[in-house]
């Protein structure tokens, strides 16, 4: 698994869109109930502590937002006018309540030492569902990634059982869509479609495409134990790959000669096929304008995970 360390002052990042994200996740918990929501016995202590920590975070980070009163039992949230018992609430539901972002916490057990999945609200995710993983073990959790099994699995169960409380993680995770769900699971509907163009396949355009990377960290919580898992989806216009030098013939090599099971994970057949032809574009254009060198060897550029020029172009978009 690739990882980097994590900077804790980067926990919870509010956004434009607080507003709009936070009415979209109670609808999905309200819709869905334990598909994306749920706590078992033996959490509570960990859905306490995480909860906790959270409050005191966003009150020190966003005081203009967020405050304590009435002897620190009650949370005033500013942005959406609300104040939340901290006493007689579900920990993890003040979370949802306030808290525009994605928790799974996993605990050890000790007959057998391994870590299983305890309490959850996760409502971004495509293709499955956290209520699908509710009590397995860790490593069941992932039956169906690529490989994870046979490569991944042994060496997951000992970095979890060393994870230190004072060395958290990120990592990111990609897929491509042609639309931006922020939850799609089989199990909401019958016939349920991982592609919004299944059965219109040729009309997909590759404006349609978005890139989907789901941010996550991950860390141990100092009193329960529980390593904690923060998810965070972002989609991004494919599009935009067009005016940053060297991704287009990245994705392109990863496309063309990824393993196959790999890519399958992470997209649709005519999802590949669209991508693929424009990233040759993009990639051939790139060269004639002059922004990469027309012998460069396509590889994972040193900025990684950043791009040439990224810093000007998240400028321009904040309008500074």
């Amino acid at each position: 698994m690739a990882h980097y360390k994590f900077d804790p002052d980067w926990w919870v990042e509010l956004e434009q869109s607080y507003h709009s994200i936070m009415a979209q996740r109670q609808e999905l918990i309200k819709k869905h109930g334990e598909l994306v929501f749920f706590t078992d016995p033996g959490s509570e202590l960990a859905c306490r502590e995480l909860m906790e920590m959270l409050v005191q975070f966003t009150c020190k980070r966003y005081p203009q937002y967020f405050s304590l009163e009435d002897d620190n039992t009650v949370l005033n949230n500013r942005l959406l006018n609300t104040r939340t018992d901290l006493v007689n609430t579900p920990p993890l539901k003040v979370v949802a309540e306030n808290i525009p972002e994605d928790y799974a916490m996993v605990l050890r057990n000790e007959d057998d030492g391994f870590y299983y999945l305890r309490a959850a609200m996760v409502c971004s995710s495509v293709g499955w569902d956290i209520g699908m993983n509710r009590g397995k073990q860790l490593r069941r959790i992932h039956d169906h990634v690529p490989d994870y099994a046979e490569k991944m699995a042994f060496s997951m169960d000992r970095f979890f059982a060393k994870l230190a409380v004072d060395q958290p993680i990120q990592r990111c995770s990609w897929s491509l869509e042609d639309h931006a769900p922020l939850f799609s699971s089989p199990r909401m509907t019958e016939n349920w479609e991982r592609s919004a163009f299944a059965e219109k396949k040729e009309e997909l355009r590759i404006e349609h495409i978005k890139l989907r990377c789901d941010y996550q960290t991950l860390r141990r919580l100092p009193l329960s134990g529980a390593v904690v898992f923060n998810f965070k989806a972002v989609f991004t216009p494919i599009t935009e790959l067009r005016e940053e030098p060297f991704m287009p013939a990245i994705l392109l090599k990863v496309l063309e000669e990824g393993k196959k099971s790999l890519i399958t994970y992470k997209m649709v057949d005519h999802i590949k096929d669209v991508t693929i032809e424009a990233c040759k574009v993009w990639a051939q254009e790139q060269v004639d304008k002059g922004m990469v060198p027309e012998d460069w060897e396509v590889a994972t550029v040193k900025e990684s995970p950043f791009f040439p020029g990224w810093e000007e172009k998240w400028h321009g978009q904040q309008g500074f």
